[in-house]
């Protein structure tokens, strides 16, 4: 089991969490884009030559907890990764992924999206 599939399996939701330290820039990070609605950074432990995460501004614990309301900011996150793919170079294509709870591989309880690429994805991906 990877790490980060461990820490899914004890991770819960509630309260603050990296992405809003980082959000707030009380972490720092290398910062690919940002706007008032989300921000985009490179993954510290990248699993692909370029990964990055796009995370609203709005802590939304889990996709599976979004509310219609929310239908917007989720559609900005995937115009925002695609345009971030574009100035990394991605052009011949990369992967969007979110974890949804434990089975899933959230380990971290504030929706975002991994954009991975700059090698060719497997397919099962799970």
């Amino acid at each position: 089991m990877s790490e980060e599939i461990s820490k899914a399996q004890v991770a819960r939701p509630g309260g603050d969490t990296i992405f809003g330290k980082i959000i707030r820039k009380e972490i720092p990070s290398k910062i690919l884009y940002e706007d008032e609605q989300c921000i985009a950074f490179h993954d510290v432990a990248p699993q692909a030559p370029i990964h990055f995460l796009v995370v609203p501004r709005k802590p939304i614990a889990q996709l599976s907890k979004a509310e219609e309301e929310d239908a917007a900011l989720l559609g900005h996150l995937m115009i925002v990764a695609k345009k971030c793919a574009e100035k990394a170079g991605l052009s011949k294509g990369y992967r969007l992924v979110v974890n949804e709870g434990p089975e899933g591989g959230q380990s971290v309880y504030h929706v975002h999206l991994h954009v991975l690429g700059g090698r060719q994805m497997g397919w099962p991906p799970g």
